[in-house]
């Protein structure tokens, strides 16, 4: 919802008999082209925009089998702790530096297909690989020679080969044959139990960098798709249904995975829950991607480049359009003037007078008025700062010189993403471990396992819950601001969830897992609305202006996109210091019951921080 404090102006928008005018004549352009372009300037109905958003539902399905079961993969394979935090870590690290380029390929991609489709076509390809990689990276390590799980079936009683290795010509058992085997003890009885997962541990590596790095990225064509080919006036209907279809894909797919697919013969046959789980993402996905790509057609960019008419028609173009009306009217009164000035000089005959017109003619082209060059100096200025395009240099120069307003809003941010990323990276893996005492790293046929992976069913139920509570807090969030006012939703929220995350950690049950999911909900809500509103307030009021270095008198504008991806950019930033600091303190603390407190600690902060937000008139 970028589009916050813009809603007098769509009212303006609808009524202002200009803008009826200016659209007519772009959606007859638009019509005589060699595709039909009309609907671009057409008003869309609720269908329509399921139809384009039906992607963003595909991606949260996707998100969901992501969250749910890739901790529990990895650790399945035996990578630790702390590694596996580190691994998550690595897109965002290369997401902070790729999604400034990723933006201006879509901006500048000149496929006759559009500029959106063909960038979100290829993300989606490779979410698609990252989703088939992750669950089968065993299956494809075995075709490498990986040998797996390495464990003697107690029901066997082969126990005197183990012995046998252990033991050297001498009869005593050396220290050089210990080294490299792990134990595990079943009834009473010692047997060999180790994992050879090494082809499968970097293709689920891999599978995990490519699913996390798409999906996030997949994000930004996808909403600005959903924007481009949208009416202003519908953007806030466009951004709702966007997020009612995220909110409804993220509930189904946790519910999804929270089925025990292993009882069925469709689980049986695909080779259980999880390899169930991600094949059903996978074609639900594409299944939504295609319904996306081919919902309404993209005016390419040479086009856009060549007719100005096929331009978006935005606020900034009606103004101009306003004012080159108006210069025009203002021409005419310099000319009435010029003309009478000339008349009272004529000492002539009458033959004089057409000469006379020519020349205060002359003089009003030659010397327009100062209000029409400043006017066109600064529709140049405009132009050239919306052709502009944000390199990753100029991505981190924003986040440098920023206003404090911004500062404290991406702070705020930070710690929202924080505790979210701690919740649901890791929320799986707690209640497997602490709430049902199951074990990741123990053998698939043992007790520990199995209650690991009913902790994990269990929780993605629990997660349902966070999702179905983030559509909710979503569809009243606006009408909430109105009665309690903004302040007090974004603080409280955020308290509310300290005290729900906090409650759940220090009582852990099924209970509390089920009932306090509902907190984290509302901080996923808050992160998809409040910053956005409040952005688009801040530059509704007017537009923040920074010195350059070394250039006291010279002032650069901030647009509105700039400081969007700046406050969205810091999902990057929380993912990498919660990746990289996260293991060390499941590691220092010795449970997983820490990943839950630090999701309460940063909804804590993150609330101390929104008490300090600008809210203007919210």
């Amino acid at each position: 919802m970028v589009a916050g404090g813009g809603s007098n102006f769509h009212s303006e928008f609808l009524n202002d008999p200009v803008v009826r005018e200016m659209r007519q004549v772009r959606e007859e352009n638009a019509r005589r082209q060699k595709h039909d372009y009309s609907h671009v300037f057409r008003r869309k109905n609720r269908f329509d925009f399921i139809r384009i958003s039906a992607v963003i539902m595909g991606m949260e399905f996707v998100y969901s089998a992501e969250t749910a079961f890739v901790s529990p993969i990895l650790l399945g394979i035996g990578i630790e702790h702390q590694l596996m935090t580190m691994i998550w870590g690595i897109s965002p690290l290369i997401g902070f530096f790729m999604s400034p380029v990723i933006g201006g390929v879509s901006d500048r991609c000149r496929s006759r297909f559009g500029r959106r489709r063909p960038v979100l076509l290829a993300l989606g390809i490779g979410l698609i690989v990252g989703c088939l990689l992750v669950p089968y990276g065993k299956n494809i390590g075995e075709w490498f020679g990986d040998l797996g799980e390495i464990t003697i079936d107690p029901a066997s009683v082969i126990v005197e080969p183990v012995a046998a290795r252990l033991v050297d010509l001498n009869g005593t058992v050396s220290a050089e044959a210990l080294r490299g085997y792990n134990f595990y003890r079943v009834e009473e009885e010692i047997v060999e139990h180790r994992l050879d997962y090494r082809w499968a541990i970097v293709i689920t590596i891999i599978g995990t960098i490519l699913m996390d790095f798409n999906a996030d990225n997949c994000m930004t064509p996808s909403r600005a798709y959903l924007l481009d080919i949208s009416l202003p006036e519908d953007h806030g209907r466009a951004c709702s249904t966007f997020s009612i279809l995220a909110g409804f894909g993220g509930s189904v797919g946790y519910a999804m995975g929270g089925v025990n697919w292993d009882e069925t013969s469709f689980g049986e046959f695909l080779g259980g829950s999880i390899k169930t789980v991600f094949t059903l993402v996978v074609i639900i996905f594409a299944i939504c991607l295609t319904v996306s790509l081919t919902s309404f057609r993209e005016i390419p960019l040479p086009l856009l480049e060549a007719d100005e008419l096929l331009r978006p028609l935005t606020e900034t173009v009606v103004k101009k359009e306003k004012a080159r009306r108006e210069r025009q009217i203002f021409t005419v009164k310099e000319v009435s003037k010029a003309l009478t000035a000339q008349l009272q000089t004529i000492q002539s005959p009458e033959r004089d007078v057409p000469q006379k017109i020519s020349n205060a003619l002359v003089d009003v082209e030659r010397n327009p008025p100062a209000k029409d060059q400043a006017a066109d100096v600064a529709e140049a200025d405009d132009d050239e700062e919306e052709e502009k395009q944000m390199s990753p240099k100029d991505f981190i120069k924003s986040i440098i010189m920023m206003p404090k307003s911004i500062a404290i809003l991406c702070l705020t941010n930070l710690f929202c993403w924080m505790s979210h990323l701690s919740y649901a990276l890791y929320f799986t893996d707690f209640v497997g471990e602490e709430v049902f005492r199951g074990n990741p790293a123990a053998p698939s046929f043992s007790e520990e396992n199995k209650l690991f992976l009913e902790g994990v069913r269990y929780a993605c139920f629990g997660m349902a819950i966070y999702s179905l509570s983030c559509s909710t807090c979503s569809f009243t969030i606006e009408k909430l601001i109105k009665v309690l006012r903004a302040r007090t939703v974004y603080c409280g929220g955020l308290l509310i969830d300290a005290i729900g995350m906090a409650c759940m950690a220090y009582f852990p049950n099924k209970v509390t897992v089920f009932v306090l999911s509902a907190t984290g909900g509302l901080v996923y809500a808050l992160l998809f609305t409040m910053p956005f509103l409040l952005l688009g307030q801040y530059h509704a009021k007017g537009s923040f202006k920074v010195h350059k270095p070394g250039a006291d008198t010279q002032e650069r504008k901030r647009g509105l996109a700039t400081d969007i991806a700046v406050v969205g950019g810091m999902i990057f930033v929380a993912q990498i210091i919660v990746a990289l600091g996260m293991g060390a303190l499941i590691t220092a603390f010795g449970t997983t019951a820490v990943v839950v407190y630090s999701a309460s600690i940063c909804s804590l902060l993150a609330s101390i921080c929104a008490t300090q937000v600008v809210y203007m008139d919210l």
